[in-house]
Order: structure tokens, then C-alpha cells, then sequence
């Protein structure tokens, strides 16, 4: 394949949901592309904004049943960067905030494909805010720690140390965690983290349907089941959740997010 005729592939961060918080390069990008292949976490209002002469793949991966493999991903990615001039690569959140982005960049750069990253704000951030939840606070978070709650299942053995993070950083944001709450639940309290420190989980952010709760650490996974939490969600753990000023946080925009099981 002669890399002089290869096409440019973007990573393009598409958010936490609402629109309006599409980047301008973002939005530029998403109008003038050749070809998309999205995730399953977008929601229809972004999809609209290619052109009816796009050429859209989806690759959607959820918890149980990955529609597309990564290595079937990465060969779309090469074969339309291989046909078209502009492919945008749209990932929910940032590329490269605990998604495949970084893989995506190396498999194609060994391939002779330009790849060009466009950051988007990550769910990590938006998610607390929408809330009035700053995930860093001068007083009492001073530091904070994303991480993920579901790791790659092929890794010999989990990466994520939770006991150890009890003690870490003021604030713990985790993503994709609701599925392992309750273990990861486990482990922090087993090291040593107040069981009375606040926590919130925070799903559907930024668009129609979000809503929370806040709990205590130790009562944090009962009331999630109680209340029929499911993802997308964030989890926030410490002081910061007691920071919350609800009268500073942004509207929900009037879009629904797709459902990841």
C-alpha cells in the first residue's frame, strides 16, 4: 500500500454527550469527513452532524458482547484511510482517556497511516460538573485520581491496586465501575477508607436522564442497587461530593445517550 495515497485519520474525542460541548475542531471535522467509524456511546445528535455522503461504520464495544473486535477496528480504520482523504475516528469522551485511542494511533502509524488526535472533554470532568462537583477543590481535593473500574480482561491479572488508592489522592473518579462497585467498594474500605467518606455516582451526565445519588462509601453499593443505577456512570469518591453548589451546574442537554449494558 503506498503510503503517499493514504488518507488522514483523526481520533476525535466526541464528549460526554451533550453537543454543546463538542470542540470546534470537532464539529469541523465531523462536517467535512469522507468516512466515520463511531462508538456506541454517541448520541444521534452528533452522528447528524456528517455529511449523507459520509461513509459511517459502527463499532460499538459493551460489557459482555463486543460487537466489533479491536483488531476488526483496527483493519476498518487502515482499509478506509486507504480509500478516503479525511476519516474521523469519534470516540466518546477523550481518545485517549481510558478508550482505545492510543492502540488506534499505533496501529495505523506502523501502517504509514497520519494520524492527528482532537482531544474532547472526558465524562471524568463534565459528569461531577453538570452536578456542581469539582473533582479537584483547594480546600479539600487537592489532588484526584481517574481511574478505570473495568480493565482489559486479557491482562493476566487487574493493574488497578485499590487498596492502595484508599489513600492515594483526595478524590477517586472511576469510570466503567458500576459493574464492580461493590468489590472495588470492598477493597477501598479494606484500606482504610473512611467508611463515612462521600461518594456520588452519577449517571446519564450531561444530557437527558442524568441523575445521582450521594452515600456514604459503606452504603454507597446498596443504595446504587436500590435506586437501579446502570451505566454510563461516574463514580466520585471524597470530600469533594460535600462541595457540591447545584445552583452553578449546567442544564442537561435535551439529548438521549445511548445505554451501555
Amino acid at each position: 500500500m503506498n503510503q503517499m495515497k493514504l488518507g488522514k485519520v483523526y481520533l476525535v474525542g466526541a464528549g460526554p454527550g451533550d453537543p454543546d460541548l463538542l470542540t470546534l475542531k470537532a464539529s469541523r471535522l465531523l462536517s467535512q469527513c469522507d468516512a466515520l467509524v463511531y462508538d456506541s456511546l454517541v448520541p444521534n445528535e452528533i452522528l447528524s452532524l456528517v455529511p449523507d455522503s459520509c461513509d459511517s461504520k459502527f463499532v460499538g464495544k459493551r460489557r459482555g458482547h463486543h460487537s466489533v473486535p479491536q483488531a476488526k477496528t483496527n483493519a476498518i480504520l487502515l482499509d478506509l484511510a486507504s480509500r478516503y482523504e479525511c476519516v474521523v475516528r469519534l470516540k466518546g469522551g477523550d481518545p485517549y482517556v481510558f478508550g482505545r485511542g492510543g492502540e488506534e494511533a499505533a496501529y495505523l502509524s506502523r501502517h504509514g497511516v497520519n494520524v492527528e488526535v482532537v482531544p474532547g472533554v472526558t465524562a471524568g470532568i463534565a459528569a461531577p460538573a453538570y452536578l456542581g462537583i469539582p473533582v479537584t477543590h483547594r480546600v479539600v481535593g487537592s489532588s484526584v485520581t481517574f481511574v478505570t473500574g473495568h480493565e482489559e480482561i486479557d491482562k493476566k491479572r487487574p493493574a488497578v491496586n485499590w487498596q492502595a488508592l484508599a489513600h492515594a489522592s483526595d478524590s477517586l473518579v472511576i469510570y466503567m465501575g458500576l459493574h464492580n462497585l461493590e468489590s472495588i467498594v470492598d477493597a477501598l474500605l479494606t484500606g482504610g477508607l473512611d467508611p463515612m467518606t462521600p461518594s456520588a455516582v452519577i449517571q446519564q451526565g450531561t444530557v437527558v436522564g442524568q441523575r445521582y445519588l450521594k452515600s456514604s462509601l459503606d452504603e454507597l453499593v446498596g443504595k446504587v442497587k436500590e435506586e437501579g443505577f446502570i451505566s454510563p456512570s461516574i463514580v466520585v469518591v471524597g470530600r469533594v461530593v460535600d462541595t457540591q453548589i447545584e445552583a452553578a451546574a449546567p442544564t442537561p442537554a435535551n439529548v438521549t445517550m445511548p445505554i451501555a449494558f
